[in-house]
């Protein structure tokens, strides 16, 4: 699913929404998950899962077109964890 059918559905089971009211949520959805994770937050959403972010340590790479190695800095990427309840409905 993408961000347009997510919308989409939203506005389909909401019909007293405006389609305008309904990217202001889900933008405002999106954006506090981000804002909350750059101050490295935790979002939990139960029986969803949690968003957090994990360190990567700097390492030296390798280009794979070239063969020729490149340092790649240090950064923190993003990182979900599924909930139970997640894990279960999928494994069914």
């Amino acid at each position: 699913m993408i961000r347009s059918e997510l919308v989409q559905m939203l506005a389909t089971d909401n019909p007293g929404l405006s389609a305008r009211e309904i990217e202001r949520i889900v933008d405002t959805f999106f954006e506090e998950i981000t804002t909350r994770l750059v101050v490295n937050g935790r979002v939990e959403l139960r029986g969803f899962g949690a968003f957090s972010t994990r360190a990567r340590d700097a390492r030296t790479g390798r280009n794979p077109r070239t063969g020729e190695t490149v340092d790649v800095s240090a950064k923190r990427v993003p990182y979900f964890k599924p909930g139970k309840e997640m894990r279960a409905r999928l494994n069914v």
